[in-house]
């Protein structure tokens, strides 16, 4: 622990060196070629304050060739280039500040293109507020009331700060998609989420002065989980309490499966199946199919897809042949509920009460 809060004190120092807490976002895997632009574009060596040339077309295609990296057909020394917008820019943000187009994704900040395996890899070097700004109107709809928000931001910027702690000296902290927190850019970003991300800048929730792992799901369906049972992470601030979501129609579902998709999903004729295992919050733990199999209930709802089996709070009935499950929630179930900080708001709670609802024992920290 001593170590987690050391280093975290070593990045911090970093950051304000630079002037800014950044993140490193893996993004889509863009094969052997991909094509960089934006206003201003220049690059140089993967350093925040590496030396940069002026790509005079403002447009640049990196290729992979004979295992060695070009750019506009000229050879490159390094495995990895950087690359940054804004450089002739005379406004207040200046270099840096000129969003990307890469690939398919435009960004803000830098991009980097490195080597990797067989390939090309695409990271996003972005300023944490930036990157909230984004994963915010990715993760929680911008409709909901703005202390809600404000709750999504916090537990967004720990966890985002928690996961670069775990790949400390890594090419990239955090991917870009729901195994970590879906980031979709620039497209992504909107008036409200920016206004949530600056009311709460630099604030995050610590436990024994780290930051906590932030979890978050969409709905609980009622009772969140704790994170032993949904994670398998026994931590004293992801324990079960009670949530408002479950009196909301989005937090029920309902999927019916035919024997044939059951079939193929789980590579065995179920013939029927039956509980036989639970969690204190009624989340499946085990499902026994007719021949003795045993299922544990994470494997079974991967293989049955995350969006037909929204949870593991269901019940399950055959009917015919054809088996329909009845569920409540989506998602694991463990820290913040969305629709629940969003009930919570509605009745006038801050969004420091919403978050010290779902992880009692957090506390709160101002980072910068």
């Amino acid at each position: 622990m001593l170590q987690r809060v050391a280093l975290l004190l070593l990045l911090l120092a970093s950051s304000r060196a630079f002037a800014v807490e950044t993140m490193r976002i893996a993004m889509d895997d863009p094969g052997d070629e991909v094509r960089v632009s934006g206003r201003g574009l220049g690059f140089g060596p993967d350093a925040e304050d590496g030396t940069y040339v002026a790509v005079t077309s403002g447009q640049a295609t990196v290729r992979r060739r004979n295992g060695k990296l070009e750019v506009n057909g000229a050879p490159v020394l390094e495995d990895s280039i950087r690359f940054r917008g804004g450089l002739e820019s005379t406004d207040a943000g200046g270099p840096g500040n000129e969003p990307l187009k890469a690939g398919s994704a435009q960004v803000r900040g830098d991009v980097v293109v490195r080597l990797f395996k067989n390939s090309l890899q695409l990271i996003n070097v972005i300023p944490l507020e930036d990157y909230l700004a984004a994963v915010l109107g990715s993760e929680m709809p911008v409709s909901f009331p703005l202390e809600a928000l404000k709750a999504q931001a916090v537990a967004a910027r720990t966890y985002a700060l928690q996961k670069k702690l775990d790949a400390y000296g890594a090419a990239f902290h955090m991917g870009s998609s729901v195994l970590h927190q879906v980031y979709g850019g620039v497209n992504r970003e909107d008036a409200k989420t920016r206004a949530a991300v600056e009311a709460t800048r630099g604030e995050v929730l610590t436990y024994d002065l780290a930051p906590i792992e932030a979890y978050f799901h969409a709905s609980c369906g009622g009772r969140t989980e704790s994170g032993q049972d949904a994670l398998q992470r026994n931590l004293p601030y992801l324990q079960p309490v009670d949530c408002p979501c479950g009196k909301l129609p989005a937090s029920r579902w309902s999927a019916t499966l035919s024997e044939g998709e059951l079939r193929g999903a789980l590579k065995s004729a179920p013939g029927g199946m039956r509980v036989t295992g639970r969690t204190p919050t009624h989340r499946v733990t085990r499902v026994t199919l007719s021949d003795g199999t045993a299922v544990d209930g994470v494997t079974f709802r991967r293989k049955l897809g995350y969006t037909r089996l929204k949870s593991l709070d269901f019940d399950v009935e055959a009917s015919g042949k054809n088996y329909v499950f009845t569920g409540r929630g989506f998602g694991h179930g463990a820290g913040l509920c969305q629709w629940g900080a969003k009930a919570l708001a509605d009745q006038g709670k801050t969004y420091r009460e919403i978050l010290s609802h779902y992880y009692p024992g957090a506390e709160f920290q101002q980072l910068y």
